[in-house]
């Protein structure tokens, strides 16, 4: 191994970070430069990677939840030997079609974990990871499943609510093998973070179950055996490590000027004479990159003995394993499902689409047994997405396949995210609709790195009725339909909410939301075509008798009120055709022709909703006839409401009869 000292490897990190925010005079040096010794001990020492092989099963996950501070992550790509990684890509941070963009994203740069920006979300996802690596360890043996999750992640990312409720739950499930590196630096972008924080973060996390320590963050000895300490812990190990940002700039170190500029030419030459380095920008003398590289391949070795101990495993387990890493499903879902649905036209299921969904589930959980994983914020009983075969996760029962997350919605949701980009496992959370409030960063951020996860979101309406306003969303679906890449259905009846679920789940590039009634349905499908209706979005449910001349437009619990309005004005002689539309944006994204077949060209359409209009002018026009929500909802039974607001049969058949 070539022998280069660690102060010379660090600077090389901070060198490239100075250079890079210099020349694109946009980003956040400080991090890089306080952070550099922290992260050389890490990646020199203990990360188990391969440079050649950045997706390796059994790699340790090292997370950047300090998103701003990405030149470091981006300086260790290239340092290491990441193929990706050039020097023109440093050169060109932050400029269009680089692989440095601002933030790490994982879905644009490999080698990259998880997207990172939004302050808390790092950490958080890092739980969902280690999670991820606790459950799979436990079915596949630790020869083939044994890796640390580290974090660095800085006073931003602690001072965000997600943090708190991300910690408390690894604390809970003792993540022993998560080691949070904390860039302890008492900076933000406002000045001292005494300024608005006086928390002792030590505390807070022994407090959550977790072992934790302050060090010296600029003392390689000190960083090393505290992490020497952290994996031998029996519980989740955070290291406090007091840094000073910018470290090395004569001036601007200590101080928030560090934090979210350029250093300046004059600051910038000052700080690598200070250091040492050379004022050559991107230089890195050859030693230092040869040490550098050899850090990069260090795991290979390890690589190669985990691959023959993987060999070693049963034809079938090894392909078992393989096969869930790549997020394919089994044969056996679709053979379930259909069976299911089968059962369901002979047997029809007329309750609420919550209650046809825990059915579907128990056919899921069937055919996915170790690999579907649910949980719950708290309202396990009410979101009904429990196997019975199901057993609790925990600390001493890592096999189990349910998760109790407790009120933590946004934690929750991160730590789904978490667990699908790990591999290995098809996560789905559950709350209500409402509470998608609380979780929606984790669930912008589903969108955006396309992670295959599955929002279990029950009591999606007035139709819940007394517990009023606060819990009846109205503004929800329209706020998720918005979001790019997020689906969102919403089923009729219980084989709507079967397709759904397998859409869902066969969906492995962006999240899905399913929202449920608590109110009973009627199953209105009399047949479930094996081409599955609703992955155009709608379809036509019932037809007209001749030309129609009112399309009916209705998602959820509202289609029953179509269907029962296109009897009325059947009766009437106005030919009428419904249209169920379980996922409003999965329809606008049809093409032209298919998308104008399903609307078809009848001169009157109205929509039906239980919720805010925005979305639906794409179907029906901005003349169509809206029959929905105009404001919040009430506290009264769910048979109270839908009449109270004008929900009802009734009001479409006079909005239909006032247009013919």
């Amino acid at each position: 191994m070539t022998q280069v000292d660690h102060t010379r490897m660090a600077n090389a990190i901070r060198g490239l970070a100075m250079d890079a925010v210099e020349k694109a005079n946009s980003g956040h040096p400080g991090l890089p430069m306080g952070a550099a010794d922290i992260a050389t001990v890490l990646f020199t020492k203990f990360l188990k990677f391969d440079a050649a092989d950045v997706a390796w099963p059994d790699r340790d996950r090292f997370v950047l939840s300090a998103g701003h501070g990405s030149m470091l992550l981006y300086a260790l790509l290239y340092l290491t030997g990441n193929k990706d990684m050039t020097l023109d890509q440093i050169k060109h941070f932050r400029q269009l079609g680089s692989l440095t963009p601002g933030h790490p994203e994982n879905f644009h740069t490999k080698g990259i974990e998880t997207t990172t920006g939004p302050l808390g979300q790092g950490i958080a996802t890092a739980v969902g990871m280690a999670l991820a690596e606790k459950m799979l360890a436990a079915e596949f043996g630790k020869k083939i499943v044994n890796h640390h999750t580290y974090v660095l992640a800085s006073d931003g990312d602690l001072m965000e609510g997600v943090s708190q409720e991300a910690i408390a739950l690894a604390g809970v499930w003792r993540l022993n093998k998560m080691i949070v590196l904390y860039d302890d630096n008492g900076i933000s972008i406002d000045g001292p973070t005494s300024i608005s924080d006086s928390v002792d973060q030590v505390k807070r996390f022994k407090s959550a179950g977790w072992a934790a320590e302050l060090i010296d963050g600029h003392d390689p000895q000190a960083i090393a055996a505290a992490i020497t300490r952290a994996q031998k812990s029996s519980k989740p190990s955070m290291i406090a490590c007091k840094t000073t940002i910018g470290y090395g700039a004569p001036h601007k170190a200590g101080t928030a000027k560090a934090h979210g500029e350029a250093l300046g030419a004059d600051e910038l030459k000052a700080a690598k004479e200070k250091l040492g380095i050379s004022l050559e920008p991107f230089s890195v003398p050859d030693d230092v990159l040869k040490a550098w590289r050899e850090a990069g391949s260090r795991g290979a070795a390890e690589h190669k003995a985990w691959d023959e101990q993987f060999a070693q495993l049963g034809n079938r387990k090894r392909a078992e394993f393989e096969r869930r890493i790549r997020h394919e499903r089994p044969a056996s879902l679709a053979k379930g499902l259909r069976a299911f649905k089968k059962g369901l036209l002979e047997n029809p299921l007329n309750v609420a689409s919550r209650k046809s969904s825990e059915a579907a589930i128990e056919v899921i959980a069937a055919a996915m047994p170790m690999e579907f994983v649910a949980g719950s914020a708290d309202l396990t009983g009410s979101n009904n997405n429990k196997a019975k075969s199901a057993t609790a996760f925990g600390a001493k029962t890592p096999k189990g396949r349910f998760i109790h997350y407790g009120i933590r919605e946004h934690g929750m949701a991160a730590c789904l995210n978490g667990i699908f980009l790990h591999g290995g496992f098809a996560p789905n959370g559950a709350t209500f609709l409402v509470f998608t409030d609380y979780a929606r960063p984790a669930m912008r951020l589903s969108a955006l790195m396309g992670t295959g996860v599955v929002y279990v979101m029950t009591h999606d309406s007035i139709g819940l009725g007394e517990d009023g306003p606060t819990h009846q969303p109205v503004e929800h679906l329209s706020a998720l339909r918005a979001i790019p890449n997020m689906r969102v259905f919403r089923p009729c009846d219980a084989v709507e909410t079967a397709e759904c679920w397998e859409l869902a789940l066969n969906r492995i590039d962006g999240p899905t939301v399913l929202a449920l009634t608590r109110q009973n349905l009627p199953q209105l499908r009399t047949t479930a075509p094996n081409d599955n209706p609703c992955s155009h979005g709608a379809y036509e449910l019932v037809a007209a008798q001749g030309d129609a001349k009112v399309s009916l437009f209705a998602s959820g619990s509202e289609v029953q009120i179509a269907v029962e309005a296109q009897k009325q004005l059947a009766g009437r002689g106005i030919a009428t055709r419904v249209v169920s539309v379980p996922s409003l944006e999965l329809l606008l994204a049809q093409p032209a022709e298919r998308q104008n077949a399903i609307i078809g060209n009848a001169p009157v359409k109205i929509a039906i909703e239980a919720a805010v209009r925005w979305g639906w002018d794409a179907v029906i026009g901005h003349d169509g006839e809206f029959i929905g929500m105009h404001g919040f909802g009430a506290s009264a039974p769910a048979k109270d409401l839908f009449p109270h607001f004008g929900i009802t049969a009734e009001a479409v058949v006079n909005a239909a009869t006032k247009r013919v």
